[in-house]
């Protein structure tokens, strides 16, 4: 009955997250994955041995209590910062339950794989909690936004925190049963969590958000081959597949490689993008004069990003488009990955003002489009405007940040 309440949790999982690919069924796969995860906690419980049901129902109810009302009551400007939040602390309940399995029975008894993925999965999951609360940290403005660095000491320390985590694993394997192994390789790991995310500016944030994500799955997984719990495995699975698929896309849409995220390499570099249009004709405009382009364009691109999200204008250009397209003017909206602060932050404010979800088009796609449009209407989007970017395999990011426009016309976009 165990086994096949697990099949019956991540069976919905799956479909939950075939669900989540559009703004009109994204609820209801959200609670059916939702769905799937009740039924598999219910799995769990069933059990023998499991443990103290009074304890495990305590901390349901606080996590219950805190977590609604944070759910309920955040400004959509916030959302990426709580995503990184309870992501984090998803790795960073893994990273504790190795702890918790480890003072216990000092993994005496345990098949060598099984030891080796729960110390796996107390490094991956310490990083991901570490590197989270820095993620969520700068978004929220609790830290700088600018990177932090150690300056030429970065990348060693980085290295040597990592091999520290990897030789307590390793002694631990062996037999190493003293606790002050386990918490070197927990506190290592934890640093390098912090160095990482540390040197990351907060407009570097999404891709970032991405890559923790992918990790909190992979300990996850890891965790569960080690307690042989099926939904775990496939649950992990998904997010870490699903993160590591979009870091990928991101890093390539902002001229990153996936070793550089790692090494904490983004924010050291100064942008290239005023040197790509210096032989292109630059044009000052006003509201009126933007109004008579618009009103004489026959295809407009809407490029949204953080600024359309921080001014809540999606309505207004919303608004704005539908008057467009009563005068039969082609609108459609050019989204990058990393738009905002969160992967997918424009496509969910843009549909909870109406925007058709198929107006909607990713870089790829819409790329090609910009020498027929008329108008490239640009909305607090300067960190995902950068000509550099696709010519210059130097270029340090997507970020025109000497760019101060908010309207471009054909010959300037």
């Amino acid at each position: 009955m165990i086994n096949i309440l697990y099949i019956v949790s991540f069976a919905l999982f799956i479909y939950g997250l075939m669900n989540m690919t559009g703004p009109r069924t994204a609820v209801r796969g959200n609670w059916i994955a939702a769905g799937g995860m009740g039924i598999a906690v219910v799995a769990t419980l069933l059990i023998d041995g499991m443990g103290n049901w009074l304890l495990i129902a305590l901390g349901i109810g606080i996590g219950t209590v805190v977590s609604i009302p944070a759910a309920y009551r955040v400004k959509m400007t916030a959302m990426p910062q709580l995503v990184a939040l309870f992501n984090g602390l998803g790795g960073g309940a893994i990273a504790l339950i190795s702890w918790a399995q480890f003072r216990d029975t000092g993994f005496e008894g345990y098949a060598g794989y099984s030891v080796s993925a729960s110390l796996f999965a107390a490094v991956v999951g310490s990083i991901s909690f570490w590197g989270s609360l820095v993620a969520f940290g700068k978004l929220q403005e609790l830290l700088p936004g600018r990177p932090i660095t150690l300056g030429r000491l970065q990348q060693p320390v980085n290295l040597l925190m990592l091999a520290a985590a990897v030789v307590a694993s390793v002694v631990i394997t062996m037999g190493g049963t003293a606790e002050w192994w386990m918490l070197l390789l927990l506190v290592a790991s934890a640093l390098v969590g912090l160095l990482v995310v540390l040197p990351i500016g907060g407009a570097d944030m999404p891709v970032v958000i991405s890559l923790l994500n992918a990790l909190t799955g992979l300990s996850a997984a890891a965790k569960g081959l080690a307690l042989d719990n099926t939904a775990l495995i496939v649950a992990g699975m998904l997010v870490g597949a699903s993160g590591s698929i979009l870091t990928s896309l991101m890093a390539k849409a902002m001229n990153r490689s996936i070793p550089a995220i790692i090494a904490g390499g983004f924010g050291g570099g100064g942008a290239t993008g005023g040197a790509a249009i210096g032989d292109r004709p630059v044009q000052s405009t006003s509201a009126a004069d933007t109004a008579i382009q618009l009103a004489y364009a026959s295809k407009v691109i809407v490029v949204p990003g953080y600024g359309m999200a921080v001014a809540q204008a999606q309505h207004a250009v919303k608004e704005i488009a539908g008057l467009l397209e009563a005068n039969g003017i082609d609108v459609s909206y050019a989204i990058h990955p990393v738009a905002g602060r969160m992967p997918g932050h424009m496509n969910v404010l843009l549909a909870e003002a109406d925007v058709p979800y198929d107006s909607l088009k990713e870089i790829d796609e819409v790329n090609g489009e910009f020498g027929q449009a008329d108008v490239a209407l640009v909305i607090g989007a300067n960190d995902v405007i950068n000509p550099a970017a696709e010519t210059d395999p130097d270029s340090p990011s997507t970020a025109c940040r000497s760019c101060g426009c908010t309207t471009a016309s054909r010959s300037s976009s």
